[in-house]
């Protein structure tokens, strides 16, 4: 696997609406920009971007936890970017067989399903990060996002995978639903 890039980002909302964030949430979200072994051609076989997909999982969890803490990571999400000579199904090959597990060991839990995106785009394509609560994906104050982007990638031969975590849930979440409290978490849903 060949990394051209790491970048980790933090987002501190202080005051949401005019109205104070207390505590204030942070929203960590780190990213990492891989050459792309299969571009421009069809595979079958995509083993090397599943195994690639565990190591890129603990490298980017490693990051975020060393931002927030391990013991105050309340929600994640996931997103990639395939550049324009890939396809869908490369991102589906690094974010779903094997990067959970580094993921989950690195924060110390989660029972949810961590919530992913996935496009094909060029340099400077965005993408939306969805969060969901870890340990119980009904959880509606967790129902949130993060957008993240790179100038200079994907390139055509790249793939931009990118992981988020938060330590609260939306701000000035309000919205009848399930709560964090009433969460049982055995099943990840409810």
């Amino acid at each position: 696997m060949e990394i051209r890039r790491l970048l980790t980002i933090e987002d501190q909302v202080l005051i949401h609406g005019g109205q104070p964030v207390e505590p204030a949430t942070r929203k960590v979200a780190a990213i990492a920009v891989i050459a792309n072994p299969f571009a421009g051609r069809h595979v079958e076989d995509l083993q090397p971007l599943i195994l690639a997909g565990a190591e890129l999982g603990r490298i980017l969890a490693e990051r975020i936890v060393k931002v927030l803490g391990a013991d105050r990571v309340q929600s994640y999400g996931k997103a990639c970017i395939v550049g324009v000579d890939g396809e869908i199904e490369h991102s589906a090959a690094l974010m779903h067989p094997t990067f959970g597990k580094p993921v989950r060991e690195a924060m110390g839990g989660g029972a949810a399903v961590i919530p992913s995106t996935k496009k094909i785009g060029g340099p400077g394509t965005r993408i939306d990060i969805p969060f969901f609560y870890k340990d119980a994906a009904l959880v509606f104050d967790y129902f949130d996002a993060m957008e993240v982007g790179l100038p200079d990638a994907p390139r055509a031969d790249e793939i931009l995978l990118a992981l988020a975590m938060a330590d609260g849930p939306r701000c000035h979440a309000r919205v009848p639903g399930l709560s964090k409290q009433d969460a049982i978490g055995e099943d990840g849903m409810r």
